[in-house]
């Protein structure tokens, strides 16, 4: 819940506009999919005024450790191959729920569970999602 409120109370800082093939998002889910992070979806919210970000990008991980070893080599390669550093994460200490927040997108990384109580997809129906395989 408190991933909830922190996007509700940010501020959007004014950065380079996104797109599907931008380097950062081929990075995140090339380092999700690295990790064996499941069930990869991204969220276009560029067409909805009242969104925090242009995308977000949400996956499920099957244990804390696995949560774990996905939010640490998403942010090692965006900084790696992208020089981005998060603006902000949360969820690290329980690891039900990580939220890295790179301002014009979002990685959330979930326990299944997780994700089938907040359904963060249906909240966003009105984005355009996009799937992604192994």
């Amino acid at each position: 819940m408190e991933q909830l409120a922190l996007l509700a109370t940010r501020k959007k800082r004014v950065a380079t506009r996104l797109t599907k093939s931008s380097k950062i998002i081929k990075t995140i889910i090339h380092a999700i999919q690295q990790k064996k992070g499941e069930n990869i979806i991204s969220l276009d919210l560029r067409k909805i005024p009242e969104a925090v970000a242009d995308f977000f990008i949400i996956c499920e991980a099957g244990s804390q450790p696995q949560i774990r070893a996905i939010s640490d080599f998403v942010e090692e390669q965006l900084k790696k191959k992208c020089s981005e550093i998060p603006y902000r994460h949360e969820g690290m200490k329980h690891l039900h729920w990580v939220l890295i927040d790179y301002i014009n997108v979002v990685v959330h990384i979930m326990q299944p569970e997780m994700r089938k109580f907040y359904k963060l997809e249906e909240l966003w129906s009105d984005a355009a999602a996009q799937e992604y395989s192994q």
